[in-house]
């Protein structure tokens, strides 16, 4: 059996895609009996799966991932165990403890990260997470369509209401790429395509319900710096991930920081806005 974790200096690597090294274990009986570190040679998210696969990996585990790689895994029948952070030896000894818990696709593609450590939450609210590319969500879709349960391949661009436009896969110049009903996707752009023809395009327009929620008061909250470590170096704007009581990271933003304290805002930055999308459906397998 082999394992591989995201790898950067001992830890586990939070960002399954920016992933520039992993380290590979080799398991006999329940025991690691060998390791080595192998590099990605800058393959990006979809490549990545198949340069697992090349090298016989049974079980990824790591930190944040999307859902288009997640799909790619399971297409190359590769085990995923996401949502781990910390000691990155420790985490492999935690899964073959039956210990570490798969928390699906879990990544938010807008704006840089930065980790702040072993910071917990358990004290507060800290609201939900989905991205159109990678929220996690239920294994039973919450509606009927001719394409659920297919990997689905889309170009979209989006919009709010003033047209501005905040994302486009057009732009990047590749589609993306989830499994329909999986709960990978927001709800409204999910449904939407459960019927869709490979070629017809579409365009909708989604209230907060059925894109990324309302923003969540009890999702803000404050924090002494003296009990962060770390968090002195952190600007308000920036996005970084802190973990859970379960040692699971999730993406906060900083709202506001001043001498003694800092805010973090666990709300989705599209909470609380109406969306538009125009969606091409570009490939169902």
């Amino acid at each position: 059996m082999k394992i591989a974790v995201t790898y950067e200096n001992g830890q586990v690597f939070q960002h399954f895609g920016h992933t520039e090294t992993f380290k590979v274990y080799d398991v006999q009986d329940g025991q690691i009996v060998g390791s080595e570190l192998v590099s990605s040679n800058g393959s990006g998210h979809g490549a990545l799966a198949a340069l697992l696969s090349g090298r016989g990996i049974d079980v990824l585990i790591c930190g944040g991932i999307g859902g288009g790689a997640q799909a790619a895994l399971a297409e190359q029948n590769i085990e995923l165990c996401a949502g781990a952070s910390g000691d990155a030896d420790e985490a492999v000894k935690a899964y073959l403890r039956g210990e570490l818990v798969n928390t699906g696709a879990n990544c938010n593609h807008h704006g840089e990260h930065h980790s702040c450590g072993e910071h917990s939450c358990d004290e507060h609210s800290c609201g939900g997470h989905e991205d159109h590319e990678c929220g996690s969500g239920s294994s039973k879709p919450a509606f009927e369509g001719k394409n659920v349960g297919r990997k689905c391949k889309t170009h979209y661009r989006g919009t709010f209401n003033d047209g501005t436009q905040f994302d486009s896969s057009y732009d990047r110049g590749e589609p993306l790429e989830f499994i329909c009903g999986a709960g990978q996707m927001i709800k409204g752009y999910d449904a939407a395509v459960a019927d869709m023809e490979v070629g017809e395009s579409i365009d909708i327009h989604l209230m907060p319900e059925d894109a990324y929620g309302e923003a969540d008061p009890r999702a803000v909250f404050t924090v002494e710096l003296a009990q962060m470590p770390g968090a002195e170096t952190l600007s308000e704007g920036q996005q970084v991930y802190l973990q859970n009581q379960f040692g699971q990271p999730f993406p906060v933003k900083v709202a506001a920081k001043d001498e003694k304290t800092i805010t973090f805002d666990a709300n989705h930055e599209m909470a609380g806005k109406e969306l538009n999308f125009h969606i091409e459906l570009v490939d169902v397998e």
